[in-house]
């Protein structure tokens, strides 16, 4: 059965983009447009294994959807990936902090966002 991984981002051109790639690689994609729609899906679909996310978007943003995801004691070690333009390391911390398992700046290069992916589904 292939893993779930659930992106979330609140441009519908990056996750076609990452859902194609993921796709190809055999992994089963379920998508959501902020941080709030994010967690609906998420315990909508308890057998996600993985979430992909940017930091910036509408309605609850990246950082905010991690510290809620982390306090769902079901949830608690799910990794999370942040997929975004931001570099900062102000952002970068903040989110370690929350929780997040990695980081990749956007544009994303295919083989590193599978590779990240690949190496935190073990």
């Amino acid at each position: 059965m292939a893993k779930k991984i659930l992106i979330v981002d609140d441009s519908r051109t990056i996750r076609q983009q990452v859902g194609f790639t993921l796709s190809k690689e055999g992994f089963e994609v379920v998508e959501a447009e902020d941080g709030q729609d994010g967690i609906n899906k998420l315990q909508a679909t308890p057998d996600i294994s993985m979430i992909i996310s940017d930091v910036n978007m509408p309605n609850m943003d990246g950082l905010a959807m991690i510290e809620a995801i982390r306090k769902i004691e079901q949830f608690k070690f799910i990794p999370i990936i942040m997929l975004t333009t931001e570099s900062s390391g102000d952002k970068v911390e903040r989110a370690k902090k929350a929780g997040a398992s990695g980081w990749l700046v956007k544009p994303f290069n295919p083989e590193q966002l599978v590779g990240a992916v690949k190496k935190l589904a073990r």
